[in-house]
């Protein structure tokens, strides 16, 4: 039970209120007062008759000008908003006392720790942080805020000390401690950046392994350059981020990137999409590449573009110029244009599925981006970016991932590269049930062999059983493309009888007319 007494400042005030506290037998547990005019008195529940009697008693006392019952003390919204914020800061913060014995820990330094809470409270905080003597910091003449480098154990933090001081009544103050914030490297060099406002595509781009590495190196050299650039690799290896990285870091930098996805474009709207259309003399569609000019265009899977709008590519790429669909004239734009395919473009040449003259012109500058399989060192380090990310766009402590997780990370193919990653990873913190690490069953990663794709590792049942269940299923997918069983059959090469025979064991009948 809570009360909001307002009042007029007056000496016994208090002391009057506490009386009548006591006639009820009424035992205070807490009381805060507010230089605006307040009392806020905190006491175990009461039934409503005796709150019905207390309320107009404390009333009558001298000062009081009414009383009301409140949900919370200022106090306690104070501690909570604290706790709250601690709780979802991403860096570990310790309150320390003047004898630097943790006072105060948030969870994400716990989880630094590997602790629980009730190990470390009272203890030293050098007894895990080292390379900064707390004690000695705070038992110099005058004591200023600090920043030092750190370890705890073989991880390396910035640690930044700021002192506690409460005034006292003789106008001077009372160093009662610190807080002390540890920040990782990586953090650090994100707030940085932020600061001096010189963030560019490739300051996002994370790069550990050798193999990445270079490809970084070439992928800042051609940023550069205005040539047509081929991105390749294959799904989920981060094309797209690498693209807009080269886009962040050109001259163009400050026009539009805007990227299309080939492979979602009909055939029959590719040519409208990219270059417009205009109809009755009046342009009813710009097009991407207008709206392009100046800046760069990322055409992802640029092997699923249509035979029309492969055309009409070749001839922007010449001499800069196309035209619309239905308009006459020829419409010049300054546009630097970037591909990328997880196909052999080389390949689709040979069997005329790809222009092999468009695919000159967009093979000027290339680089391939490595699967993930091929960069495992890189994969510790997504996944603690990941957590970090997703944990602060969540609200959520910063996990530490376990022994077995990391193992498993380590070891799995990854045929989703780091897209697959990153989905893995905001689904197990989107789904965070309170624990303190990462574990292998929270990611739900699909069972898969390299060189064999996906598996079931639950599956029960006999070799004819996996292969009627896939027949059925390959069965029900085609029967509506192909509505009888004699074009079926045709299309599958076996028998009408065959074909009729299956239809009726695995029960699927005839698709209904539209």
């Amino acid at each position: 039970m809570r009360l909001e007494v307002s009042c007029q400042d007056r000496v016994g005030l208090a002391k009057d209120i506490l009386e009548v506290l006591e006639r009820y037998d009424i035992n205070l547990m807490a009381i805060d007062a507010s230089n605006q005019g307040f009392l806020f008195l905190q006491f175990a529940e009461v039934s409503f008759d005796t709150l019905s009697v207390l309320m107009p008693q404390i009333r009558k006392v001298e000062s009081v000008k009414d009383v009301r019952t409140v949900s919370f003390m200022p106090s306690e919204q104070e501690h909570y908003a604290l706790k709250t914020l601690l709780r979802t800061l991403p860096d570990s913060v310790f309150s320390i006392d003047s004898k630097s014995r943790i006072r105060i820990v948030n969870e994400s330094a716990l989880q630094t720790l590997s602790m629980q809470e009730h190990e470390v409270i009272d203890e030293p905080l050098n007894h895990w942080v080292q390379g900064f003597s707390f004690s000695r910091w705070l038992s110099e003449g005058e004591v200023l805020a600090q920043a030092a480098r750190v370890m705890i154990g073989q991880r390396e933090y910035l640690a930044e000390m700021l002192p506690i001081y409460l005034p006292d009544d003789s106008q001077s103050s009372i160093l009662v401690g610190a807080v002390v914030s540890l920040k990782s490297p990586a953090r650090v060099g994100k707030q940085f950046n932020a600061l001096q406002n010189q963030t560019t595509g490739f300051d996002n781009v994370l790069a550990v392994s050798d193999n990445m590495q270079e490809v970084l190196k070439h992928a800042k050299r051609m940023a550069h350059l205005d040539a047509p650039l081929l991105i390749t690799g294959e799904t989920g290896t981060g094309k797209e981020l690498m693209a807009r990285a080269c886009h962040d870091a050109s001259l163009r930098r400050e026009q539009p990137f805007i990227a299309i996805n080939c492979a979602a474009v009909p055939e029959s709207a590719a040519e409208e999409e990219l270059f417009g259309y205009v109809a009755g003399g009046e342009i009813i569609k710009q097009g991407l590449f207008a709206e392009a000019s100046g800046g760069t265009i990322f055409l992802d899977e640029i092997a699923e573009l249509s035979v029309g709008a492969q055309v009409k590519l070749l001839r922007l790429l010449q001499d800069g110029h196309f035209r619309r669909i239905g308009g006459e004239k020829e419409v010049r734009v300054d546009v630097r244009v970037i591909c990328a395919t997880q196909n052999n473009l080389a390949e689709l040449c040979q069997t005329g599925e790809f222009r092999e003259d468009l695919y000159y012109r967009i093979h000027v500058l290339s680089f391939h981006m490595p699967a993930l399989r091929e960069r495992r060192v890189d994969v510790i380090p997504l996944t603690e970016m990941f957590l970090e990310h997703y944990s602060q766009q969540l609200s959520c402590p910063v996990r530490r991932i376990s022994t077995a997780c990391r193992d498993h990370l380590m070891t799995y193919a990854w045929p989703g590269n780091v897209r697959q990653l990153k989905n893995a990873i905001f689904r197990a913190v989107s789904m965070w049930d309170g624990s303190a690490e990462l574990t292998v069953e929270q990611l739900k990663l699909p069972s898969y062999a390299e060189g064999f794709g996906y598996y079931d590792d639950e599956f029960e049942g006999s070799l004819d059983d996996a292969m009627k269940q896939y027949e059925s299923g390959l069965l029900r997918r085609l029967y509506p493309a192909y509505p009888s069983t004699r074009q079926l059959a045709r299309k599958l090469g076996v028998s009408h009888t065959a074909i009729a025979n299956k239809l009726r064991d695995y029960k699927i009948t005839k698709p209904k007319s539209q």
